[in-house]
């Protein structure tokens, strides 16, 4: 028989549910996503770590765990709230259900709860802290969760980056000189590398802390600020490393590298209400008028109103009229707020790492 398991938010709002996964406790930021499949894709997106993640589509697992659909090599999630969770998935790839996949990673789980209601509260108040536990009341859960740092005060870049540089794996490219493109992770995903190596790059891939001098020692033709976790205010070491790059190469910003080139060239973020997650988020081009539909996950935005240094807007967000795109009047500097690569989410929108490699050929 299933055991019992509390999702307490900070707001003292308690769901009750059952264990699955592992059995300990865990705390995080509660955020939801609207993507109707991709659940592995999403537990292994480095940018939700330090998040317990919601899916608002009601049933999870029914095509179980497989080895193709990771986007990072653990589960980057603090915890996972399901409403139905499938304990026999059908499909020719799965090699575990996802209660077993979040056990082998440590991580623990709640389902049979009302993930609609949870959303329809983060709506209303906006994120909030929480913590899933199996062996405390609610009294208690909370006050444990209110001496516990929050989201925003802690550097989850650093927790997420790649430890060395390395290679990212090649397939066989035809040209006699490939571009070499670096990938500053700041909580890349696998997807980013797939998709510029199909483009016929090299890439190489360095952690967060690494300098601009020795990025622009490897002599790239271009350079990729990476999704990743956080407050993008407290990672003043990669914001001089973005500027003095932006200055000297093709520079291409995603999510979270799109906040720092606004950082870097003297503009401003602010937190969202609930953020942007999942695969259908409407975006426009203001140069074509072109409307595409993104997959997204961030919890901050760039102020369009602080932009300065030549920055300028080139996507809004339908749904609220953020801040989606920016393009240098100048520099060959192309960023994005939504995720090109997707990974879950629509496709449309590889064409952003084309666009790029257009500047690249250029620079």
């Amino acid at each position: 028989m299933a055991k019992k398991a509390l999702l307490v938010l900070a707001d003292g709002t308690v769901f009750d549910g059952y264990v699955f996964g592992a059995e300990t406790r865990t705390h995080g930021e509660v955020v939801f996503s609207t993507s109707m499949t991709g659940y592995q894709e999403m537990l292994t997106d480095p940018s939700f770590a330090g998040q317990i993640l919601v899916p608002t589509y009601p049933l999870i697992g029914n095509y179980g765990i497989n080895d193709e659909d990771c986007e990072s090599k653990r589960i980057q999630v603090s915890g996972f709230v399901v409403r139905e969770d499938c304990e026999a998935p059908s499909h020719n790839q799965s090699r575990c259900t996802v209660s077993e996949y979040l056990a082998r990673n440590n991580v623990p789980g709640i389902y049979g709860v009302d993930t609609r209601a949870i959303t329809r509260r983060l709506r209303s108040v906006g994120v909030l802290m929480g913590t899933i536990t199996s062996d405390e009341t609610p009294d208690q859960a909370l006050q444990r969760l209110k001496s516990l740092p929050y989201y925003g005060d802690i550097d989850f870049v650093k927790e997420v980056t790649a430890e060395t540089a390395y290679q990212w794996q090649a397939t066989k490219c035809e040209a006699a000189a490939p571009p070499k493109v670096v990938v500053v992770d700041l909580g890349v995903k696998f997807n980013i590398m797939r998709i510029l190596t199909r483009l016929g790059c090299r890439v190489t891939v360095v952690p967060s802390t690494t300098t601009a001098g020795d990025i622009l020692a490897m002599d790239p033709d271009g350079v990729v600020f990476s999704p990743g976790p956080g407050d993008p205010v407290l990672l003043d070491y990669v914001v001089g490393a973005v500027r003095a790059i932006a200055e000297r190469k093709p520079v291409l910003g995603i999510c979270l590298g799109h906040q720092l080139m606004a950082h870097a060239f003297g503009g401003k973020t602010y937190k969202l209400k609930f953020g942007h997650r999942g695969g259908n988020h409407p975006v426009r081009d203001l140069a074509t008028g072109r409307v595409h539909i993104t997959a997204q996950n961030h919890g901050y935005a760039v102020d369009a109103d602080s932009l300065k240094g030549g920055l300028e807007v080139s996507h809004i967000n339908l749904n609220d009229d953020t801040v989606e795109g920016m393009r240098h009047r100048e520099l060959p500097i192309l960023t994005i707020q939504y995720h090109s690569e997707a990974s879950p989410g629509p496709r449309d929108n590889e064409y952003i790492f084309e666009e790029w490699m257009g500047k690249v050929a250029g620079g």
